[in-house]
């Protein structure tokens, strides 16, 4: 790298905030802080309104941001951003060399399919952050393949968990929401009552406060609510607390491109019990003896997810195998250095 390399990066304006965690943002800061520590000049370029959409403000400041930039600056923008104002980068595409970092690929309606795909489409280059988005992009839209490429998430190394002896401390990290599926996971647990499991679930219980009601509600009903804890957002050492006194995580979530609370659970030796969606199977892998460290199960199946549990929670000779594998996978994760240079590379061949 040369030591005059410079990026402008353009996040959203929430990628610090503790009270709104997501795998983007903090994909985002790692990435920021990885180029940086490598000698990059890194310039962040924070935008109000991104999330969940980018509004009046966002698109200004979005275009204040692309006016004040040198003609050839490399630019690298968030998928959320950059598809939600292609009127401001289509423009500016012409004299900057940009690049979209995608984690997301939008949904189904055409007008926000189509302004994705200008947006896309503008870009020198495009950084899926899973193998299962990128084909999903050269799927969805004509890119050219050799345009689109992959950096996987990170991991910290960590300790291994402690849990406990018989496997009853479940966790799920995500916001409490319907997309991450707790629904499905309270109505497993509400069938496994007689069992002495405990559940922690560490994520904003914000975003949709109806859903929580209902989830608090059914797990009421169900004489489970003493043993179904709503932490919310943590951080930090907090996080890492609710990790390492975990037995296994559960997350039922009904779609995901990568699935960074797995690979983070994985870091601590913690086997993993998932729905099988979008790239969530890769990001579980498999140990280097081709074992799963966890169980896959169908989406929307609270059948399927309480039939995993309850294997879980009666066959010691089960959870340990799983643990092995959980152990043996954690050995083989890529660091966020790996994610950083392999960000870096794409941003040096636009340069």
């Amino acid at each position: 790298m040369r030591t005059t390399d410079a990026v402008h990066v353009i996040v959203p304006d929430a990628i610090d905030d503790p009270v709104r965690p997501s795998g983007g943002n903090r994909y985002d800061r790692r990435i920021c802080s990885g180029l940086a520590a490598a000698g990059w000049q890194v310039c962040e370029h924070a935008i109000p309104d991104a999330w969940p959409r980018l509004g009046t403000a966002g698109s200004r400041a979005v275009a204040q941001v692309t006016a004040g930039l040198p003609d050839g600056a490399v630019v690298l923008v968030d998928g959320l951003i950059a598809s939600a104002c292609p009127e401001v980068l289509v423009p500016a595409a012409s004299r900057l060399s940009l690049v979209v970092l995608v984690h997301l690929p939008l949904g189904e309606d055409p007008a926000t399919r189509a302004a994705e795909a200008a947006a896309l489409a503008a870009a020198r280059a495009v950084i899926a952050t899973s193998k299962w988005t990128r084909d999903r992009l050269l799927t969805d839209y004509p890119l050219a393949a050799q345009a689109v490429h992959v950096a996987e998430p990170g991991v910290d190394q960590a300790m291994p968990a402690i849990g406990s002896a018989d496997g009853v401390e479940l966790l799920c990290v995500g916001a409490v929401a319907q997309h991450k599926g707790h629904d499905v996971l309270v109505s497993a647990l509400a069938s496994l009552a007689q069992y002495p499991w405990r559940c922690t679930c560490v994520g904003p219980v914000n975003t949709d406060p109806a859903f929580v009601d209902r989830l608090r509600h059914r797990a009421g009903k169900a004489r489970i609510a003493d043993r179904l804890r709503f932490t919310g957002p943590l951080t930090g050492e907090a996080l890492d607390t609710a990790y390492r006194s975990a037995d296994v995580l559960v997350h039922a979530t009904r779609g995901e491109t990568y699935g960074m609370v797995v690979s983070e659970a994985l870091a601590r030796g913690l086997p993993v019990i998932a729905t099988a969606v979008g790239g969530l199977p890769d990001s579980l892998g498999y140990a280097p003896d081709g074992a799963r460290p966890g169980i896959l199960v169908p989406r929307d199946d609270p059948c399927a997810l309480t039939s995993a549990l309850r294997d879980w929670l009666t066959d010691s000779a089960l959870r340990s195998r799983l643990r092995e594998a959980a152990l043996a996978r954690r050995r083989t994760l890529a660091t966020w250095s790996t994610t950083s240079e392999q960000v870096a590379r794409v941003l040096l061949a636009v340069a």
